[in-house]
């Protein structure tokens, strides 16, 4: 009787070369169905496939030459299972481990060795090749598993192991010399360090590469003999013919240094990356309005310096980038093209053209009445498609009107309805019916809906009035007019420099509220270290409480330096000077922003509404008292809607009505 003693458990373990025909067994080390001789302890229901039992403790793999290969009974990390470098599903049970995070179940990893290596040139002889003709609907996503690629654009195998290669990746040299690394031999290695390619300077983390583990160079399957002229009229009008040379040079086409190879068109005296031929010339990218075309050097007779629209770093406008000539709008090539929901391709300078007109083909009103005031020619009566009668315009601002476009205080000239109560400012009135919005990824125009209550996908506030709506995908995103028209860079009142906006940047604190900005959409300046939270920046310049009876005006910092003046006059807590507040100067008060604003800064007051839960009809209001909200008991600090019935005392938070079906009076745009 054979006994084995197995470093994975602690009893004895016997061999059985009987195929056990009471139940089922499983390998405890590879997770697959024994049907063939077994190491088994049967008080533990503890069994080993003979070929997993004699697995060798530590392994030299062929495609990893930097380190040996150690097999471990249980996951190494802290943090769960690892994936295996070869089928890339989880390791479950046994798996031979390196140092350097690469990973094998035990079976793959002898598939590897055996197949890959011993077997590798007789393979083609143990499975048939397949015509990429011929294939299923199930593999149109699979890749080869040595260069990653797609199995349709080329024959390959497909040996019954759960995995494909391409028959000329079969054929790959474990082995090569290359001209770009004249030091040492380049081996068929897993990419387990996952360095780029020095090539195409692209990351491979998966499959095979040419490696020199001593020089960490790398180069991808595909790579390694690109083609001597590559020739693509869409991207350019003349051939780019390859220098296969050790030689560092600057990509005229992305500004970025290139190493090794670079392509030539000799009739413009370029010199670009592989990758960088095939740029395309005009895109649509969602950091700025208008469609932006590729060119290879920008002139710029004003001398001036131009910052990426993206990272805000200075663009050599000697070197390739994306233009707009229009805005001069720039952006580093790589920025725009850094994330593929970022951008799209256009295909032609006319649809260009075409998409350029967006919005100026549909304006939001016409134009019934015309004056003119000295010189100029203004537009005293229009008919704006957002509601049933004309507006007039008007100099007149008293009391407290609200825009029925962005609910904001009018404190300008305005357009007014003379029947009933709806104002919109010149500005809103103007907004046009279609535009395509920057930083939104959905890239087709939105379309301008009226009288919404919705939360705006961007500064995520609840708002009421205009809203920017994605009508061709199915996500209902809606956009607030301020969102859809803020500038990037902004210019701020409240700092000297032009301020730009950063999805991310960690390790600052709110120049607005005094927050972190860790890990949220902020404005930052470049020159220095001001940066304000993107919903902060949208804070009214000037606003209305109902504890001061003047408007309040935005203020930026504190001139006193008594430190007992610097509470908020609302909420009777410290202030901080070096933070944005509300301040009244005829009464000398201040207070902190939320103070002043609420949660619900821009829901217009005023407005009527309808629920599901009450009968009458209900005004959006923020009173001076605060009475009991008849849903929650609590006392209506901010907004809240209160019924229009005299004999009715119905009063509740606008909060406490989100989860019920609010609608317009006159309207069913609710989101």
């Amino acid at each position: 009787m054979e006994v084995l003693r197995h470093f994975s458990h602690e009893h004895p373990l016997i061999f059985n070369e009987e195929r056990s025909h009471e139940s089922e067994v499983y390998c405890s080390a590879c997770g697959e169905l024994v049907l063939g001789p077994r190491f088994s302890c049967m008080d533990c229901g503890f069994h080993l496939d003979k070929n997993c039992a004699e697995a060798p403790d530590v392994m030299n793999h062929p495609f990893h030459r930097k380190h040996n290969l150690e097999l471990k009974a249980s996951s190494p990390y802290d943090d769960g299972s690892p994936l295996c470098g070869f089928c890339n599903n989880i390791c479950w049970n046994f798996l031979y481990h390196c140092s350097c995070n690469l990973d094998f179940h035990i079976k793959c990893a002898f598939l590897s060795y055996k197949v890959l290596k011993n077997d590798f040139r007789d393979l083609q002889h143990l499975v048939p090749i397949i015509s990429s003709e011929c294939h299923s609907r199930e593999l149109e996503k699979a890749q080869c598993f040595a260069c990653q690629k797609s199995l349709l654009d080329s024959v390959y195998i497909s040996p019954d192991y759960g995995f494909y290669l391409h028959k000329k990746c079969l054929e790959l040299p474990l082995e090569i010399n290359h001209p770009c690394h004249r030091h040492h031999s380049l081996f068929l290695q897993f990419n387990s360090d996952h360095l780029p390619c020095e090539i195409c300077q692209e990351s491979q983390h998966e499959g095979l590469v040419y490696c020199c583990s001593i020089c960490k160079f790398v180069l991808h399957t595909g790579c390694v003999s690109p083609p001597p002229i590559i020739e693509d009229p869409s991207t350019h009008e003349h051939p780019f013919t390859r220098c296969l040379k050790n030689l560092s040079f600057n990509c005229d086409a992305c500004g970025t240094l290139g190493n090794y190879v670079s392509y030539n068109c000799l009739t413009c005296s370029l010199m670009v990356h592989k990758k960088c031929i095939t740029l395309p010339r005009f895109i649509k990218s969602i950091w700025h309005d208008h469609p932006i075309s590729h060119n290879y050097f920008v002139v710029d007779n004003e001398c001036t310096t131009h910052d990426c629209g993206f990272c805000h770093e200075d663009v050599n406008m000697e070197s390739g980038s994306y233009y707009c000539s229009k805005c001069k709008f720039i952006i580093h090539v790589n920025c725009a093209l850094q994330d593929a929901r970022w951008y799209y391709k256009i295909e032609s300078k006319d649809k260009v053209n075409a998409m350029s007109a967006v919005g100026a083909l549909d304006p939001s009103f016409i134009v019934i009445k015309r004056t003119k005031i000295g010189e100029e020619i203004i537009n005293a009566e229009i008919k704006h498609f957002s509601h049933q009668h004309n507006l007039v315009l008007s100099d007149e601002v008293k009391d407290r009107r609200y825009c029925d476009g962005c609910s904001q205080l009018i404190l300008t000239s305005f357009y007014g309805c003379l029947e009933c109560d709806f104002f919109l400012h010149k500005y809103c009135a103007k907004l046009p019916k279609k535009k395509q919005v920057i930083s939104l990824y959905h890239q087709d125009p939105l379309s301008l809906i009226p009288h919404c209550i919705f939360k705006c996908a961007l500064c995520r506030f609840m708002r009421s009035g205009f809203a920017y709506k994605c009508e061709v995908y199915m996500c209902n995103d809606h956009i607030c007019v301020r969102c859809a028209e803020i500038h990037l860079p902004y210019i701020s009142q409240g700092h000297k420099h032009p301020i730009h906006f950063y999805p991310q940047l960690n390790g600052l604190s709110c120049n607005a509220c005094g927050g972190s900005t860790d890990g949220v959409s902020i404005y930052g300046c470049k020159t220095c270290s001001f940066a304000v939270h993107y919903q902060c920046i949208l804070a009214p310049q000037i606003a209305w409480h109902k504890w001061d009876r003047h408007f309040l005006t935005l203020r930026y910092r504190e001139d006193n330096d008594y430190s007992e003046y610097h509470c908020c006059d609302i909420c009777e807590e410290k202030r901080s000077p070096n933070t944005w507040f509300y301040h009244c100067a005829i009464c000398d008060n201040s207070a902190h922003l939320h103070c002043v604003l609420g949660d619900y800064p821009f829901i217009k007051r005023g407005r009527n509404f309808i629920t599901n839960d009450h009968q009458h009809t209900l005004i959006s209001v923020q009173k001076a008292h605060h009475p009991k909200c008849c849903k929650c008991g609590e006392p209506c600090f901010d907004l809240a809607l209160e019924c229009l019935e005299e004999e009715c005392k119905y009063i509740s938070h606008w909060r406490c009505n989100s989860n019920y079906k609010i609608l317009w009076k006159d309207s069913k745009n609710l989101v």
